[in-house]
């Protein structure tokens, strides 16, 4: 067997569920969970009929292998919408490619960027550089590419954007691949131009590929959308995208989690060579798929409409946590990182078993590095569900918060 996967660790919810083992939670209260991060919107009807409309196509939209590359029209699509949503200027066929969902992509990716060989060189692993707390990928595809994860912790100071001038020299020396995620998740954060440029400087000096995942771009609460990665390069006049691939998908924009559907652009020499790999990955597109996602990112309508769901449920939920609790409205996407001023675990597990009501551990999401794990003391709740859902679980948890504060 591959000698590195036991370097895996649990995913954070199986370890919720041994943190819930034994534990029977209040028959009184149905069961509400904020715990994992899945949509529920419903999904687009035009979007499930342009499904259909595929599969039932003559001849069958099933009936062929799907390209790798994708269909030229999809890939087109993906131009359009960067242009749409970033004004960017892309080739959709040089500097594009269809990926099934952005965490599928991410682990690809760094297995094509990462270089094992350099440790037979240096004596040490290349580095795959993260935010801290972060999405478990991140860590499994650098250790399965044979990299040593750094974490670099995101401070509430600072927004809780990653402090990536606290890395030092001899990290970044060893560093090929760094991971971004903005919007953040758990904390919404989105990284400003400043330290865009910031960390463009840096990869220019030491050469590492910086992936920005941006799958929570079209979930925010203020005027001003979001900044992405390839956008930022552009305002600096980075208009080839250097060593820059970015990831995006339908799942949260278009509440098409289930369809596994998204694209990565950028660094045109960084997306052929990720398509060799992808073309023996055997990872292609249904071209069912590809049909129905080149419709979804064709409007906009429903992602306006998504958002406005999203912003009236958080204007009703924060402020009603905020009176008992250390949280506020983020940047960006549907997670709430709360403080909650001890134990998170031992919180988790109480609001469990009295309340009914499932959240994360901001721990399960962070690793202990430098001397501490930022995730300690917190919780991420996932606002998913529909506004009266969520609205009843904040009660509950103000009633908790409430109780032991007595």
């Amino acid at each position: 067997m591959n000698p590195l996967l036991p370097l895996l660790q649990p995913y954070p919810f199986e370890r919720l569920r041994q943190l819930f083992d034994g534990v029977t939670p209040n028959p009184a209260y149905k069961p509400i969970s904020l715990g994992i991060g899945e949509p529920k919107h419903a999904t687009p009807p035009f979007i499930q009929q342009a499904l259909c409309n595929a599969i039932n196509r003559t001849p069958s939209g099933l009936a062929a292998y799907p390209a790798t590359t994708g269909e030229p029209a999809l890939r087109q699509a993906f131009a359009a919408w960067l242009d749409k949503r970033y004004g960017l200027s892309v080739n959709p066929f040089t500097q594009t490619l269809p990926v099934n969902g952005s965490r599928e992509a991410l682990f690809a990716l760094t297995q094509t960027i990462i270089n094992p060989g350099d440790s037979a060189v240096t004596g040490q692993k290349p580095i795959v550089v993260c935010p801290n707390p972060f999405y478990q990928i991140y860590e499994g595809a650098a250790l399965l590419a044979g990299a040593e994860p750094y974490y670099v912790a995101s401070d509430p100071a600072r927004n809780f954007a990653p402090d990536w001038s606290s890395v030092p020299e001899s990290v970044w020396a060893r560093t090929q691949q760094v991971f971004v995620c903005s919007p953040g998740n758990p904390t919404g954060a989105v990284m400003p131009l400043s330290e865009w440029q910031n960390l463009f400087a840096l990869s220019d000096r030491f050469g590492f590929v910086i992936a920005p995942d941006e799958c929570y771009s079209e979930i925010y609460f203020r005027d001003e959308p979001p900044l992405g990665g390839m956008e930022a390069a552009a305002k600096l006049g980075r208009h080839d995208f250097k060593n820059l691939i970015s990831l995006t998908s339908l799942s949260k924009r278009s509440n098409l989690p289930g369809m596994r559907s998204g694209f990565v652009a950028g660094d045109a020499a960084i997306i052929s060579q990720f398509l060799l790999y992808r073309t023996y990955h055997g990872c292609a597109m249904s071209p069912v798929v590809q049909t129905a996602s080149i419709a979804a990112w064709g409007d906009e309508d429903h992602v306006v409409a998504n958002r406005a769901l999203y912003r009236a449920k958080f204007a009703e939920v924060t402020p009603l946590l905020a009176e008992v609790m250390n949280v506020a409205l983020p940047d960006a996407g549907f997670y709430l990182w709360a403080d909650v001023a001890g134990d998170e675990l031992a919180f988790t597990r109480d609001l469990y078993a009295n309340y009914n009501v499932t959240v994360l551990p901001g721990s399960y999401l962070a690793r202990e590095a430098q001397g501490s794990n930022p995730g300690a003391s917190r919780i991420r709740m996932a606002l998913v569900a529909d506004t009266p859902e969520c609205v009843e679980a904040a009660h509950r948890i103000r009633h908790f918060v409430m109780g032991r504060a007595r």
